[in-house]
Order: C-alpha cells, then structure tokens, then sequence
C-alpha cells in the first residue's frame, strides 16, 4: 500500500470519527487530486513534493470539513489550503533549477564532479499525474505547456506569492478577485503582483511558448529514428537528428553541454557508457516525449525528456535518479523485469 493511500484510509477514519460523510467527501476529494497537484507542481518544481502537499492538503481538508461553511466551492477551498501548504514549504528554501539555470556551459573536458542534492533540482513528472482531462484540445495545450520544465525553471524565479499569482490568474484563468479572496489580498495588490511577476520572466527570458501541438506522424517519426540511432548507437544518424544548438543535461550534476558537436564528443568520450542503451517509452513527461534509458547490463540509467522543434531535438534532459523516478514512471528497476505496484 502507497503512502498516499495509507494517509487516505487514516483521514478516512478521522472523518468518520467526527460524522462526516466519509465516503461522499473521499470522493469529491479525490475528483481534485490531479490537478492540485499539478498546481502544486508548478509551485514546487518537484513531482515527490507535490504529491506530499497535496496529500497535506488533502488531510486538512478532511480535518476542517466541520468548518467548511460553502462560502466557496469546495475546489476553491482546496487550492487555499493548497497555496498556503505550498508556501510554507517554500519559506526559507532555495528555489530549485535546471543545471542551465546554474552556470554557462560546460565543455566536453570539464569533470562531471560530484552530484548535487535532490532540492537543488526541478525534477520531471508524469503528464498524467498532474494535467486533468480537458475537453478542449487549446485548453490541453496551454496545460501541457505550463508543466514544461523551461516553465517550471522560470515560475521558481519569481517569490513565492507572485508565483502563486501568475499560476491562478494565466495558467488557471482565474479571476482577480477570486486570486484576492483565495490570498485574503485586494484586486490592487493581486494585479501588482501579476505586473511584477510578468516583468520578471519577461526580464529573464523564459516566457511560455507557443502552445505544443500533439505528436504528429513527422514528430512520432523523429521520435522513431533518435530511439534507434541512440540504441545503435549511430553517432552520424544522431547528428542528423540534434538541432545545432540542442543541449544535454543530466541532473543531479550541474554539468551540461550546449551544440550538437560538444554533445556527441561526450557521447563518444565521457559518455560512452551508454552505449548498448535500450529505450522504452512511457507516458508523457512535462508536456513533452519521455523514456526511460537502461545500460546494456539492464540497469536503469535515465528518464530521459526530450524536447523537438523544427523536425530536430533540441534538449535532452536525462534525469539520473532512477531509484524514486522509474517507480513514478511505472517502470522496472531492470530491463525486462516487473513494474512495482505503487
């Protein structure tokens, strides 16, 4: 039984022990799991975080349900506790970043070095647990977008309440004044804090794009070609398909390359490890194509995100701690074995 679960029949329990209607409210708690922990997500950069405050969040509410007046709906209630859950978590934490984020590029000789703790990094998660079903294809898109991890890296820049802001009010299409009651603000002082908060990942660049199309037979078919030139490891089938200037990062090292030539030296040099790969896709990660990568020994190695515009992959983001992501992903801890149940 996952933690998640077991903190769920507890509350349960709680619940019935103070006459609410268990069953009902469990269920109507759980209609809005996935997209407070894409919220939360977005708040924290980390998959594991999220699902930690959501499942705080989840045992608040179910602690307050006495006190919940329905003065709000019930979703609107569960993202206040969300948001103020999420900022407690982030006072006095260091906001999380991609290698990028930390320093310019490396070159193919710069030591790999040491790897950072797991705070330090945004981490990738699983479209499906943080992106709701939305009927609408634009609305899917603009979600899918918002979870990349470009993103994610730009919202950590911002404090803490303007984040919460900007999510609510562009990426939620919530109103002002629903924003000012969820932060118990004014309209003046949500409006500001969205000014600045624009003005800040205007300054910085990372901005949301264009909206991602889904896969289309030419995107499936680069898809096709980089699984079988990286698994043969064919380094003159690879450079056709890298953008001149994609990247490669590998966190937890602060390490990263820019350029297709720097990436396929390291391929061929540091990396050479990775020859005799296998890839198996899983589902959607950040928005974008994702898989996970075992060594030729079978031993997982990489959830490896991949980025494309233009018929070319632009980033490949390898995200090396196999112990806690592969699970997430529902993937084996060897190739060919069996997925744990979570």
């Amino acid at each position: 039984m996952s933690e998640a679960t077991a903190a769920s029949r507890d509350t349960a329990a709680d619940a019935a022990e103070q006459g609410a209607p268990a069953g009902e409210l469990a269920d109507r708690l759980e209609a809005h799991r996935t997209e407070l922990t894409g919220y939360c997500y977005r708040m924290l950069g980390s998959a594991f975080e999220a699902e930690d405050a959501v499942q705080e969040t989840m045992v608040r509410a179910w602690r307050s349900y006495d006190r919940f007046e329905g003065r709000a709906s019930l979703r609107s209630w569960l993202y206040r506790i969300a948001t103020n859950v999420c900022l407690d978590l982030l006072k006095g934490s260091r906001r999380r970043a991609r290698p990028m984020d930390l320093a310019s590029p490396s070159s193919v000789d710069t030591p790999v070095g040491a790897g950072l703790p797991e705070a330090t990094w945004i981490g990738p998660v699983p479209d499906e647990r943080v992106l709701a079903s939305a009927g609408d294809p634009a609305e899917a898109a603009v979600a899918r977008e918002s979870v990349r991890l470009a993103f994610i890296s730009a919202l950590q820049r911002l404090a803490p309440r303007q984040r919460a802001v900007l999510i609510l009010r562009e990426v939620l299409s919530w109103s002002a004044s629903e924003v000012a009651e969820l932060l118990g603000s004014s309209v003046a002082s949500v409006n500001s804090a969205l000014q600045r908060a624009r003005a800040t990942l205007a300054a910085s660049g990372d901005t949301a794009g264009e909206p991602p199309r889904p896969l289309d037979d030419a995107q499936q078919a680069l898809l096709g070609r980089y699984v079988d030139a990286f698994e043969r490891f064919d380094m003159d089938a690879l450079t056709a398909l890298l953008h001149e200037d994609s990247t490669l990062s590998m966190p937890p090292y602060a390490l990263w390359l820019r350029g297709r030539e720097d990436i396929l030296k390291w391929l061929r040099g540091p990396g050479h490890g990775c020859e005799g790969s296998h890839l198996v896709a899983v589902a959607a990660a950040n928005g974008r194509p994702a898989f996970g990568q075992y060594r030729a020994d079978g031993e997982p190695w990489a959830i490896q995100v991949i980025d494309t515009a233009d018929g070319r992959i632009t980033a490949l983001n390898s995200f090396l701690d196999t112990e806690r992501l592969f699970p997430l992903f529902g993937l084996p801890l060897r190739y060919g074995g069996q997925a744990e149940e979570a």
